[in-house]
């Protein structure tokens, strides 16, 4: 490979030719063809556009700046026709300070950088036979109109050699190449021409020359408006087809034609609405166990025995709970919790036990099936070997190979861009650099968690005067929900602000590392960012989770944080409502700053762009002028979608049995997602250079690390989060002899047993509260559920028997269902192949069509050769010793 790019990149590598030889762009006016994808002629297709603002009327940058600009863009143009593209000059209608160049590849160019990059193409028709599915009949209520968007034909296809012309399936020439590997072929280009050269370094490529201000864009082009076909008939205006039947919102219900998005953004793009497609399909049937689980509980509250005896005046009534917080906080009555308590028992019930165990299965099928469907996909879209054949080393890696070494298996010199120790060095840096940013995330954290301590005493002091909580609002807003739906937004907002910091941060550490390819370059920033969000979104969960109200000491001997701020308190119910909350205003809040982020701001400024340009003048404002005023994709392209699903995708599995319902607000936002990200793409934004992508990288390991983690995390919420185990503990062991009363197995008197019972006199001066002490009662109960034995008991306040059956059978519970789980798992990855058997066929198919067709023949054609030959040979030596005659 490096041989071949050698052998055609390198010769446009020498010295910057002197101002007299150098090939300028030929100008031409702009006609009134507004939909117009070629040149002036109306022959040579417009491949890609370069837009760039006239030197002499810049007026912002000194004179001496201009002239070296206007320098390297003219040695840049004139390497782009050295390297035989042809080049086309047209100066704005709107903006006579701004010049579009058109570039476009003629057919030899094509062919040879099609080799060069290994660009497979098809061969002959694929003769396979196609069985139907037998739901067939069932989809195609839901797909494309195939008269409006005809079905993509089927090829067996190898990569491109110009020697082997004749055997390529080519029916027209100027069809052979579509517009996207056209537009692919010219980039890799652009990416690789020089433009100066300065202390023997060579500077290249188009990235540089946009991001130093000598060209304001480049872009290939949009095919027409999407609003109305193109004008002109040969066009198949794809773009309006694509917006017509993909992007608008009528088709919400209807499957994405995968294949046309493919045509026509590339591989990359098609393979991310594709995931994104089977996912939204996967979690149909996790929404609809989801809001099972949820009904069942919703049936199941009002025969909720521990929620009655929290709201029954005769027990919650006669209940008075310690104090919260030392000092300020008063005493209080345990039916102040009676409408959370009546809400927990929606979520803490035993359908949420049946959908946690459903959702450690679910994520495996969905896994193994989406591998499936990639591996047919990687089949159809001619991406099985990308990775080994087609992807190009990054011209920011290329230009940077100033160190010799010696590669290891050809024993031959190679240029790399530092040494084993430069590496290192360069290793150490980055995740140094990332270590501290997350501890700066924790340390966010832990200012949430001080937030909490310290202003849950001011909303305790104000919100709970007294005991009796006779005013309506007490029984919904107590100190530990106006405490926890308050951090919850601080929270948020900043988990935005730190996302805005970090992104570039994240973007200038993956630079520094230099990575060599593309798909290296987007794996690293993947790992790095997903890290820094997984840390960000789910460290306030983790704490509610599995921290809060753990670690609180009793009544008479307090925990303390920071030795001034006591550590939180659940609700006597636990903190599994909280935790709902928590993940309610963050998924909620998360998606509308992202809709906003991605459809508003890309809106408003295109119609800001389109009203002002409209203003200035009527003519007829040409495809490429109408393109350059839509708002650029960015450098990182879908980088931000896979992230804010891959988010989505933690919460619905990391935390879903404290929220049934997360998979259904999941699949609404997801169908919702789809359409937003289509229109966006084909409304807002300028067309993305097509790129092949084999699959979806480093996001698939990262969904394989949720998946064996949320069997972990929902094991765990049940065990300490929720209030089941106890429960059941109770039920079975607990309510009846010889620990119980009761003559047969029942849920009564659950919540008198379970509430520590403390003698106010036991209270330190310095946690004693000020306000004084209403009835003749001496004791007061436990907020939360910490089972320890009554005062006057030889072990007062020391755990009881029910605490330590409680402790082992959360731990026994725990170790069952991940065990259970994961041999489910297991059996289940095993069962179901990664690629199907059709696949399998067709890919040995087309590997012994491949030899036959581009192998045998050469072996033919060295055979008649040899044969000739041999003849001769033959022919000579009969000859020679032949008798003579008499």
């Amino acid at each position: 490979l490096v041989l071949e790019l050698n052998q055609v990149i390198i010769p446009t590598y020498g010295t910057v030719p002197d101002q007299q030889n150098l090939h300028t762009p030929e100008w031409v006016d702009s006609d009134d063809k507004t939909d117009s994808l070629f040149f002036k002629d109306g022959q040579r297709r417009i491949d890609f556009v370069l837009v760039y603002e006239d030197e002499s009327k810049k007026m912002t940058h000194k004179r001496s700046d201009r002239k070296k600009q206007k320098r390297k863009r003219q040695v840049y143009e004139s390497n782009l026709i050295n390297n035989g593209l042809h080049l086309e000059a047209t100066r704005s209608v709107l903006d006579e300070k701004l010049i579009f160049v058109k570039v476009h590849a003629p057919w030899e160019v094509l062919c040879t950088y099609a080799e060069v990059m290994h660009i497979k193409l098809p061969l002959q028709h694929n003769d396979l036979k196609t069985r139907d599915s037998a739901f067939n009949w069932f989809s195609r209520l839901f797909r494309v109109d195939e008269n409006v968007i005809k079905p993509e034909q089927e090829f067996f296809t190898a990569p491109f050699q110009k020697e082997h012309l004749s055997n390529f399936y080519i029916q027209d020439k100027d069809t052979f190449f579509n517009p996207a590997t056209r537009s692919r072929i010219v980039h890799f280009i652009l990416s690789r021409v020089e433009y100066a050269t300065k202390n023997n370094v060579k500077k290249f490529g188009i990235n540089k020359l946009l991001d130093t201000g000598i060209y304001k864009a480049a872009f290939p082009l949009h095919d027409s408006s999407f609003r109305h076909p193109s004008t002109d008939p040969n066009c198949p205006s794809e773009r309006y087809l694509l917006y017509r039947e993909w992007a608008h919102p009528k088709n919400i219900f209807k499957l994405q034609p995968l294949d046309f998005i493919r045509k026509y953004y590339g591989e990359k793009i098609g393979i991310y609405f594709a995931w994104l497609g089977f996912y939204t399909n996967m979690l149909t049937v996790a929404a609809v166990v989801g809001v099972g689980c949820f009904l069942y509980g919703c049936l199941k509250k009002d025969n909720c025995t521990w929620s009655q005896e929290v709201c029954d005046p005769n027990i919650g009534g006669n209940i008075i709970m310690c104090p919260q917080c030392d000092k300020v906080c008063t005493y209080w009555n345990l039916t102040i919790t009676c409408e959370s308590s009546k809400k927990l028992c929606i979520f803490d019930s035993f359908g949420t036990l049946v959908f946690a165990v459903f959702m450690g299965i679910w994520v495996t099928f969905f896994l193994e099936f989406w591998k499936r469907r990639q591996a047919e996909l990687e089949y159809e879209w001619d991406t099985v070997e990308f990775l080994e054949q087609e992807e190009q080393v990054r011209p920011e890696y290329e230009a940077r190979c100033t160190h010799v070494v010696i590669n290891e298996i050809t024993q031959q010199e190679e240029h790399v861009p530092y040494t084993a120790c430069g590496k290192c060095i360069r290793m150490t840096f980055c995740t140094s650099a990332i270590f501290f940013w997350i501890l700066l995330i924790i340390a966010s954290v832990v200012g949430i968690i001080v937030y909490r301590l310290s202003v849950f005493l001011v909303f305790s002091a104000k919100l709970s005067e007294h005991i009796s909580g006779t005013e309506t609002i007490h029984k919904y807003l107590t100190p530990q929900t106006a405490t926890s739906v308050t951090a919850s937004l601080i929270s948020f907002i900043v988990i935005m602000i730190l996302n805005i910091i970090y992104e570039k941060v994240a973007i200038l550490i993956t630079d520094f590392e230099l990575p060599r390819t593309q798909t290296d370059y987007e794996n690293s920033l993947t790992t790095k960012m997903f890290l820094f969000q997984f840390v960000n979104y789910y460290s306030s969960c983790f704490y509610i989770a599995f921290f809060k109200g753990k670690f609180v000491g009793h009544p008479g001997s307090p925990v303390y944080w920071l030795g001034k701020y006591r550590n939180e308190e659940c609700d006597p119910g636990g903190c599994l409502l909280e935790l709902t909350t928590q993940l309610a205003i963050i998924v909620g809040g998360k998606a509308v700053w992202n809709n906003i982020q991605e459809v508003l701001l890309p809106l408003i400024k295109n119609l800001i762009g389109r009203y002002s340009a409209a203003a200035k003048s009527e003519k007829v404002v040409p495809r490429w002028e109408h393109d350059y005023h839509l708002q650029p994709i960015g450098k990182l392209g879908l980088f931000y979608e896979y992230l804010e699903m891959v988010i989505q995708f933690g919460f619905v599995t990391l935390f879903v049995a404290s929220f049934p319902l997360a998979p259904l607000l999941a699949l609404i936002n997801n169908m919702l997602e789809i359409r937003l990200d289509a229109w966006k793409l084909t409304t807002q934004f300028r067309r993305m250079v097509p790129q092949k992508a084999q699959d979806i990288g480093a996001w698939q390991p990262i969904l394989q690390g949720i998946a064996i983690l949320a069997v972990v995390t929902n094991a765990m919420i049940i065990a300490f989060t929720s209030d089941m185990i106890p429960r059941l503990v109770y039920y079975w062991s607990f309510s009846v002899p010889p620990y119980g009363t009761h003559s047969s197995h029942t849920m009564e008197g659950y919540i008198n047993s379970t509430l520590s019972v403390f003698n106010i006199s036991d209270f330190k001066n310095a946690s004693r509260p000020l306000s004084p002490w209403f009835g003749n009662q001496m004791t007061c109960r436990q907020v939360y559920r910490d089972l320890r034995y009554p005062p006057g008991h030889q072990q007062q306040y020391e755990h009881n028997i029910y605490y330590w059956h409680v402790t082992a059978a959360k731990l026994a519970f725990i170790i069952v269902m991940e065990h259970v789980i994961y041999f489910v798992k297991f059996i289940i990855s095993y069962v179901i192949p990664d690629v199907s058997q059709k696949t399998k066929s067709k890919v040995k198919r087309e590997k012994y069509l491949t030899q036959k067709l581009l192998h045998e023949n050469d072996l033919k054609g060295v055979k008649k050769n040899m044969g000739k030959i041999a003849d001769k040979i033959i022919k000579g030596a009969d000859s020679t010793f032949r008798p003579k005659d008499e």
